[in-house]
């Protein structure tokens, strides 16, 4: 776990410019319980980020990153806890969010490959939470769709990369949540701020 006064990189994942959705709020909460402690807090949106698409493995491979990245990158590098958050949609991560992963986690930056087939993880050092929310009830999530939509982005794109321990937050239910239980999320937020996990 990063020590007080670590630096922590918020990924805003929900794709809508205008704000206001709950994923705004556990961002704002985390932030809010890492900064008075002492951590040092970066954010970026997908929203803000124009980025383009990969079509093809010869990008993905050599092309070289967006320029609307570069902060991103350099904002990475400088994070020892990254906390991603975004809306579950149609089973998985919003395309946004997906594709601005796609370019930012690649070869040469996130990782290698090596002789053999494998791969070397290049951003080992850094832990990271991500935190899923969904209109399915939590057990739905995690007993019938196995969690897909949440292991795809802790185990096969920030394991991939080196992130360890990669925890994983999920609330279901959230169009039918009252504010009690929003209050209640918020709270687990700053919490999971001030611990920077």
């Amino acid at each position: 776990m990063p020590d007080t006064g670590s630096t922590i990189l918020i990924l805003q994942g929900h794709p809508d410019p205008a704000g206001g959705h709950l994923c705004h709020a556990l961002a704002d909460a985390y932030a809010e319980g890492a900064v008075a402690v002492g951590h040092k807090v970066l954010r970026l949106s997908v929203a803000d980020l124009n980025v383009p698409l990969l079509r093809s493995q010869e990008d993905f491979l050599h092309a070289p990153p967006p320029d609307a990245l570069a902060q991103a990158r350099a904002a990475l590098l400088e994070a020892r806890h990254l906390v991603v958050i975004f809306p579950l949609w149609l089973g998985g991560a919003p395309a946004a969010l997906k594709g601005v992963l796609e370019q930012l986690l690649r070869p040469g930056f996130a990782f290698e490959y090596v002789e053999g087939g494998g791969t070397r993880a290049l951003l080992k050092g850094r832990s990271a939470r991500v935190v899923v929310t969904m209109g399915m009830p939590e057990v739905v999530f995690r007993l019938w769709y196995l969690g897909a939509g949440l292991s795809t982005v802790t185990r096969n794109i920030l394991g991939l990369a080196g992130f360890a321990p990669v925890r994983g937050t999920v609330l279901g239910g959230v169009e039918a949540a009252g504010e009690r239980r929003r209050r209640k999320w918020l709270a687990r937020m700053t919490v999971l701020g001030r611990q920077a996990r």
